[in-house]
């Protein structure tokens, strides 16, 4: 399968060569990875990714690459419904990318408490999770999982297994931290209830 090319840097608009991981003129990232590199993005410098990336994927709609890129983008300005079948071809094309499960995980709760969510989306929310886990056990992985127990089955009094608690000394034992705790609930939108 042939790599889709950005020709120009999405950020500033200089001409790029195939090989260029960053840009020479701007210094940013020309193709975004982790979600990392866009937390601190301001919104137009986002919508010019994406929309580099959409010109992009028009060439090539199964570039996984560009598909997690454009994912990434749609998840930082909380357009769920568009991040989701981004980061499904993503997963599609690549079995090998946590973060791809994770977010794709993420962007299934579409900005609300897994209370309110449907019974389809919690099991692939979880399926997600379990595949996040096993390519890479982090203990972000495992509290977002021990959040979905509590605030979807704990809360609907339904039982359960793993339990929230199991999952949640899961993370503290993969070393998940304050700050990984805060971020997660940042990016969920919701408050923890841990």
């Amino acid at each position: 399968m042939m790599q889709a090319q950005i020709v120009e840097c999405p950020s500033c608009g200089r001409s790029l060569s195939p090989e260029m991981k960053n840009c020479p003129a701007c210094g940013n990232a020309i193709i975004i990875s982790s979600f990392t590199s866009v937390a601190s993005m301001p919104l137009p410098t986002i919508n010019k990714y994406a929309n580099a990336y959409r010109n992009a994927l028009q060439n090539n709609p199964d570039d996984k690459t560009l598909n997690n890129a454009v994912g990434m983008c749609y998840l930082k300005l909380k357009l769920y419904d568009k991040a989701i079948p981004a980061f499904e071809k993503a997963i599609e094309d690549n079995f090998d990318n946590a973060e791809t499960f994770f977010y794709a995980a993420v962007c299934l709760l579409k900005g609300k408490k897994a209370f309110l969510a449907q019974r389809p989306e919690i099991n692939k929310i979880e399926n997600y999770l379990n595949a996040a886990c096993m390519i890479e056990p982090k203990g972000v992985y495992y509290l977002f999982w021990a959040y979905i127990k509590k605030d979807y089955y704990e809360r609907k009094f339904l039982n359960s297994s793993p339990k929230s608690s199991e999952l949640l000394q899961q993370a503290i034992d993969c070393g998940c931290s304050n700050f990984d705790k805060e971020q997660l609930f940042s990016l969920l939108t919701v408050e923890s209830p841990f």
